[in-house]
């Protein structure tokens, strides 16, 4: 009779660990993500500090938005090329080579340097309001007729070199909050000016983006409350002591601004 009953223990705890083994979480699966970041000083993370040794003159920031999304999701591989005052011809020449077939998940923040970002704010520090407004209006113009070109001729050649990333375009912050009575600097009519500049930048990378089925980040939102001239700034203003990184995001303006948008678009 022992042998019977010894059986029939052994079947029923075999069929109590299956139940449990097969109600088990599975183990977690390595990544396969293999992603890779491009673009200009907002990707590589100019005036978040923390530059990677590597990186010397693009100044790439552990604080950026790719690392942090690399650290937080420890994808199968991660290189950034982004690199501060790229272009999008620079990305099309000495970026885009990062790419290949296995890559499957690209970022990328290009644009600003080709309509003249700095070139814009110096002459809007140093020269007045006509000459800012000018100034911004004369890139309005470069926004409409050339940049929807150059944005097609970067997004056609990263389609090309990784034809199954999931390709994830993010746009600039506004600069500045408006109607601040003490808010010191340039006058309110070019800070209204400079921010119809960066929103019609971000629509038409935003249009661009679509036509190419890419997705795009738009931080505009999330930089509300935190632009110059709030009094919780995630941007540098105007900094004469380090003048490459002014206008550009703190760390917070990364973790905060950027990263959530990416987290949320990079699926």
């Amino acid at each position: 009779m022992r042998r019977p009953r010894l059986a029939t223990l052994i079947v029923s705890l075999t069929a109590t660990l299956g139940v449990a083994f097969a109600l088990a979480p599975p183990a977690q699966a390595a990544s396969t993500v293999r992603y890779v970041a491009l673009g200009d000083s907002y990707a590589s993370g100019v005036g978040a500090g923390s530059y990677t040794s590597e990186s010397g003159s693009c100044q790439r920031s552990t604080n950026a938005y790719p690392a942090l999304w690399a650290a937080a999701n420890a994808p199968a591989s991660y290189v950034s090329v982004a690199c501060s005052g790229a272009t999008t011809t620079s990305v099309i020449n000495s970026q885009l080579a990062a790419l290949n077939s296995s890559t499957t998940l690209v970022s990328i923040t290009v644009g600003g340097n080709d309509i003249g970002f700095s070139s814009i704010m110096t002459t809007c520090v140093l020269y007045g309001t006509t000459e800012c407004v000018a100034a911004v209006q004369a890139a309005e113009n470069k926004v409409r007729s050339q940049l929807p070109g150059l944005l097609d001729n970067v997004y056609n050649g990263i389609r090309s070199r990784a034809p199954g990333a999931r390709v994830v375009v993010l746009g600039y912050p506004v600069f500045y909050q408006l109607n601040v009575p003490l808010c010191v600097g340039l006058s309110e009519t070019s800070r209204a000016k400079i921010d119809e500049g960066i929103n019609l930048l971000d629509e038409v990378t935003k249009a661009a983006a679509a036509r190419h089925g890419f997705v795009f980040g738009d931080v505009r939102a999330n930089f509300v409350g935190h632009q110059l001239c709030s009094g919780d700034k995630w941007l540098h203003a105007l900094n004469f002591a380090e003048l490459g990184v002014s206008y550009h995001p703190f760390a917070a303006g990364h973790s905060g601004g950027y990263y959530p948008v990416f987290r949320a678009a990079a699926g």
